[in-house]
């Protein structure tokens, strides 16, 4: 993706234009956003000729210097401007409710809410009917109750009402995990939000229409934000929709929007509805990402932007955690290491560093980057889930739940603390913290598997199976290719006594986890030796050898056995997957919970997968104890006599191995037999 001169000042200008439109409207992280895009795109390079330097001016020249593009706007925002700047600077001081009555005083506020019909409050249903609920006389008393004042000013008066709501909001609950703290207080002030913004369309929108006339897009923003708060998320991403299509370069309502899409199906069904340029591209790269997606047409993707902007670190983020969902830690400790030599103040998505540094078991790194944190802002939620993944690494479960709970003070909307917080308590065994811990991430994020993984480990632990298998069956929709996901739900379905639904999850597990080997994901694996020569996880397959014995099928049990005994020289035998008939299909891509921030209790348990075989395990020994004793049975003192040897020198097992020899040389004495040499 090249473009040309024209196009890059072009984009020096969007950008440009907004920043300075989100910063007047305090939207400071967008503003942030589009500032360090701007930086990152390289300078042109200009030699002192005259004719040269006077182009330049031309590059240089920002349209976000200018005026309101609309004339009305223009002149409503020169005629306020010394009280918009009395608002602004009330909202910099985080005095919300000053800066709200700058504009929109409480006689205001009341006559707008009083007005309206309770019976005409946002519908719950689709966003496009909504256009019709309104008639000519509630469009006048409504509309002549707004004050007549620019939409910027609108909108911050709003914005700092809708703050005011959410600071009381976490006022009211009090202490983090606190006797008040239940998760049930709500912004009270999203109603006369709503009321007042609806009354604003319905005095722009004319009457055989369903467009706002000369609206530029901002408080479409701010409504479906309070829609969204109000759990009305299809109406609210209609509204989202309809404001990047005004103001495109506005982040803040793409981010909005990743946060209610929850599946791939739906980030490709709105696509098509969203306006084609650069922004949109950027989204489509970060919610896949936040997705837990990963393949080649992203990495591709991100590597076009780069080439636009070398050194944002943003696109450098995204590139970072897309080799972290690929399970490529060394990769993605690389890129955050670039991250943080090019911006070494910068502590965005430094905990998703944190989490690879843990899992990666490298304490001098994380020591290193806990302190970087507290030095530069100490009391940024970031760097208390940074230095919370440090204590708990050092196994002081309690210090790293107080920073996890500070990171939550601090912003209550934190998923990696909250997660993370669950973990910490399961590893303390306060199984009734870890689960509301986890059920508060949830809230958060409802796309968290790690959460949906923890809530099932937590009831495992509690001995409530049913409770159990149905988290993890959420958490393996979530991540269909993640083999963990699956085995735990066949672990949970075996406990339950039900052996045939747990091996059917089991086989899932082991085609989850041949389908990151292969990469490959066309067909269905059903063939005997198909999975000849690649690895396979030895503790499943002992596990569905393990329930094949427990209802009574030997053969197949024996069958892997074999193939777990296998794996120590890396060959897997002959496939025994196709009963299952499992179909692969290309939606999903593979994925481990070991390489995220635990994958649930269990944290940063990595394990190796050589091609060279997994060398002798317990589960091997135990598989070959099991064939050992099974060929006893069948009066196969050959075999037996032959696996007991290896098992003694394995070095496991070797007493009842040993036990297991002197039977065997009983009853080949008693029978007259000899054994082979």
């Amino acid at each position: 993706m090249a473009l040309t001169n024209r196009e890059k000042s072009q984009l020096r200008s969007a950008l440009q234009d907004a920043v300075l439109k989100c910063s007047e409207r305090c939207l400071y992280q967008s503003s942030k956003w589009a500032a360090e895009l701007l930086d990152a795109i390289p300078e042109p390079e200009i030699s002192p000729d005259d004719s040269q330097l006077s182009d330049a001016t031309s590059v240089y020249t920002s349209a976000a210097l200018g005026l309101n593009a609309d004339p009305d706007e223009a002149a409503l925002e020169a005629k306020e401007i010394n009280r918009y700047l009395l608002a602004k600077s009330f909202f910099d001081c985080r005095e919300y409710d000053r800066c709200s009555a700058v504009f929109l005083p409480d006689s205001t506020l009341s006559g707008v809410v009083t007005s309206k019909d309770p019976n005409n409050a946002t519908p719950k249903g689709k966003g496009k009917g909504k256009a019709t609920a309104t008639t000519p006389s509630s469009r006048t008393s409504t509309g002549e109750l707004v004050p007549r004042i620019s939409q910027r000013s609108l909108f911050l008066a709003l914005y700092a009402k809708y703050l005011s709501g959410e600071k009381c909001k976490d006022e009211e609950a009090e202490m983090v995990m606190g006797p008040q703290d239940i998760g049930s207080c709500i912004n009270k002030q999203l109603l006369t939000i709503s009321r007042i913004l609806e009354a604003w369309f319905e005095q722009r929108r004319p009457e055989d229409g369903d467009e706002i006339e000369g609206s530029q897009g901002w408080l479409e923003y701010l409504y479906g934000m309070v829609l969204a708060k109000e759990k009305n998320e299809e109406l609210a991403l209609y509204w989202l929709v309809r404001s990047v299509h005004l103001f495109p370069m506005n982040w803040g309502c793409w981010l909005e929007m990743t946060t209610l899409i929850s599946r791939v199906e739906d980030l490709n069904r709105i696509m098509p509805r969203l306006p084609q340029n650069i922004v949109s591209f950027m989204f489509h790269i970060h919610t896949s990402l936040e997705l837990y997606q990963h393949d080649a047409n992203l990495a591709n993707s991100l590597d076009q932007l780069l080439s636009i902007f070398p050194t944002s670190s943003f696109l450098l983020t995204c590139d970072a955690l897309l080799s972290y969902h690929a399970k490529d830690l060394v990769a993605a400790e690389q890129h955050f290491s670039r991250i943080l030599a090019l911006h070494p103040r910068r502590l965005d998505s430094l905990d998703h560093y944190s989490n690879i540094l843990y899992v990666m078991n490298s304490r001098p790194k994380l020591a290193f980057l806990a302190h970087l944190c507290s030095s530069v802002d100490k009391f940024r939620p970031e760097s208390c889930v940074v230095i919370g993944n440090y204590y708990s690494l050092l196994s002081l479960h309690e210090k790293a739940v107080q920073y996890f709970r500070r990171a939550l003070m601090l912003d209550r909307s934190c998923l990696s603390a909250w997660t993370l917080m669950g973990h910490e308590y399961v590893e303390l065994k306060n199984t009734h913290a870890a689960i509301e811990s986890y059920r508060r991430a949830v809230d958060v994020n409802r796309r968290d598997y790690r959460a949906w993984y923890g809530l099932g480990q937590t009831y495992e632990m509690l001995e409530m199976h049913a409770y159990a298998l149905w988290y993890y069956k959420k958490a393996a929709g979530l991540r269909p290719w993640d083999g963990k996901m699956w085995m735990a739900v066949g672990s949970c379905l075996q406990r339950m006594g039900r052996n045939q639904d747990g091996i059917k999850a089991l086989k899932r597990a082991l085609l989850a986890e041949s389908y990151y080997e292969t990469g490959s994901s066309e067909g269905v694996i059903g063939m005997p030796g198909s999975f000849r020569g690649m690895h396979m996880d030895p503790e499943i397959l002992l596990q569905i050898a393990s329930m094949y014995d427990g209802i009574g099928e030997e053969e197949d049990a024996k069958a892997y056995m074999e193939m777990c005994v296998a794996q120590e020289d890396g060959g897997a035998g002959d496939s025994q997957l196709g009963e299952s008939g499992i179909t692969i299909h290309n939606d999903s891509p593979p994925g481990d919970a070991s390489d995220d921030e635990g994958g649930g209790g269990e944290r940063g348990t990595a394990r190796g997968t050589g091609d060279g075989g997994t060398g002798v395990t317990a589960a091997t020994s135990k598989a070959r104890m099991w064939l050992a004793r099974y060929a006893m049975r069948t009066d196969d003192y050959g075999t037996a006599n032959r696996l007991a040897g290896e098992l003694c020198q394995d070095g496991v097992e070797v007493e009842e191995a040993k036990a297991l020899i002197r039977e065997i040389r009983s009853r080949v004495e008693a029978s007259g037999m000899s054994l082979p040499t």
